[in-house]
């Protein structure tokens, strides 16, 4: 019988390579492809709800021409290649369940799904970069924001039993498919889970662990915390071969950011305060001595160099924090069209030259909440936050309180959801070849560098 192959895992504090020699893992998360964004891609509101609607305009085939130019394009060979010359070794890779199952076939996993996965996969593998597998949004939704596809403000998946069934059996289905792959690094089970009761999610992970072991006992199980990441009092004991993933978002870095130093909604943060929220949120890594790793972090960029001087600070007291403490990372995120991304479409790009014009109308209507301001027309969002402070001056709901909360449904669902038709409606008229030449903007040769950013992580990496 042969030697098995040496996967990555964990020991003690340290993550062990497949050489056999400690790693770190630090790289990029990969947001915006296999899970669209609305803000990286610039649509509104989630992406199930923009796919339809890019559906009924271009019909079943033209749409499957336009995505699978999309997906084709957005990640490939010269992207592994592009960060693997900055030092990157690994990468995390968001998943839509929908790639895997359909809601009208639940149980029955789709093959094809995988497809472009594996090559993700290979191609970073094939550059000396591991890959985590993220499944970003599941059926129900694990949390209360657009990126796990929620059309509402509700996680029901932690209501409902057949949803965390469904979550299960494609997990199975992952780990039965990459058991052999030694450059997969591991599964990061759940982004961002925010169970409001704080009741599901300990005995769910807990079964979904042992349903993976069953399939899969070498790779690595990154378990994000509650509440997107934050929150570890739901594990009672560490698990073998286990690491305890933080997000690790600074509040100057985002849209409602001030000044760094400074305040932000009434808190000053420096660099002293970044590093104590950021122990905080390792604090069970710590304490149990698995390896630190930070699976989400990054400001955003305006574009007005005064405030992004700033938020480059921000980055850089951040991986200055994040060697002391021997963490390992993955920024968020790799490619968009402008807000936060290494690599952005190229303004003069067919996509952008289409879908500019509704991309700032979304803008200033604070129709997407990842970096803007959260208030947009103020003359309409500002007495709605007044009239709910006013009126119930106690409601702080889970898991932002009243000003996030109100903002989502107003702003980021209401808005954004009566935008998304507008979105789908510019696809109107294109030839087949203008559909594929939108999609080809996010190929690597197409897209430019945010060279302060390449810059910054190339030394941090090369330290």
């Amino acid at each position: 019988m042969s030697t098995p192959a040496r996967f990555v895992h964990t020991q003690g504090t340290t993550l062990i390579g497949i050489d056999g020699e400690p790693v770190r893992l630090r790289g990029s998360c990969i947001g915006g492809w296999l899970n669209m964004e609305n803000f990286i891609t610039g649509y509104a509101a989630n992406e199930s709800l923009m796919r339809s609607g890019v559906l009924d305009v271009l019909g079943r085939q033209r749409y499957e021409l336009y995505f699978e130019s999309f997906l084709s394009n957005f990640f490939g060979e010269q992207d592994a290649s592009f960060l693997a010359s900055i030092g990157v070794n690994s990468v995390r890779i968001p998943i839509n369940y929908r790639h895997l199952e359909d809601d009208a076939a639940p149980f029955v996993v789709k093959e094809e799904g995988f497809r472009h996965l594996d090559r993700a996969i290979a191609a970073c593998a094939a550059n000396g970069i591991f890959s985590i597998i993220d499944l970003h949004a599941v059926p129900g939704s694990q949390n209360q924001h657009w990126h796990s596809d929620n059309a509402t403000h509700r996680a029901v998946f932690w209501e409902q039993r057949q949803f965390q069934d469904r979550a299960v059996h494609i997990w199975e289905a992952i780990a039965d498919h990459y058991k052999d792959n030694v450059w997969v690094a591991g599964y990061n089970l759940l982004n961002e889970p925010a169970d409001e009761s704080r009741k599901a999610i300990g005995p769910f992970y807990a079964r979904l662990n042992e349903a993976i072991r069953r399939v899969d006992p070498h790779h690595v199980l990154f378990v994000d915390g509650n509440t997107y990441a934050t929150e570890f009092d739901i594990f009672e004991e560490s698990w073998d071969n286990t690491v305890y993933t933080c997000h690790d978002y600074v509040r100057s870095g985002l849209g409602r950011g001030g000044a760094y130093p400074g305040i932000t909604d009434g808190v000053y943060v420096d660099r002293a305060k970044v590093e104590e929220i950021f122990l905080k949120r390792c604090e069970y890594s710590r304490q149990t001595r698995t390896p630190v790793y930070v699976g989400e972090f990054g400001p955003l960029y305006s574009g007005d160099e005064a405030v992004d001087v700033q938020r480059r600070q921000i980055l850089a007291d951040q991986l200055e924090i994040y060697d002391q403490y021997s963490a390992g990372w993955a920024l968020w995120t790799y490619k968009d069209v402008g807000r936060q991304g290494l690599m952005t479409v190229a303004p003069e790009s067919p996509y952008l030259e289409r879908f500019g014009g509704f991309i700032a109308k979304k803008n200033r209507l604070a129709a997407d909440q990842w970096g803007t301001d959260g208030e947009g027309p103020w003359q309409v969002s500002r007495p709605v936050q007044e009239l709910i402070a006013h009126e119930a001056p106690d409601f702080e709901p889970y898991p932002w309180g009243r000003f996030d909360w109100v903002r989502t449904l107003l702003l980021n669902i209401t808005v954004a959801q009566a935008l998304a038709p507008q979105y789908a409606a510019v696809f109107g008229g294109l030839t087949d070849d203008e559909l594929v030449a939108l999609a080809e903007s996010f190929a690597f040769a197409n897209c430019a560098v945010r060279e302060p950013l390449r810059e910054q992580l190339s030394k941090a990496l090369g330290d």
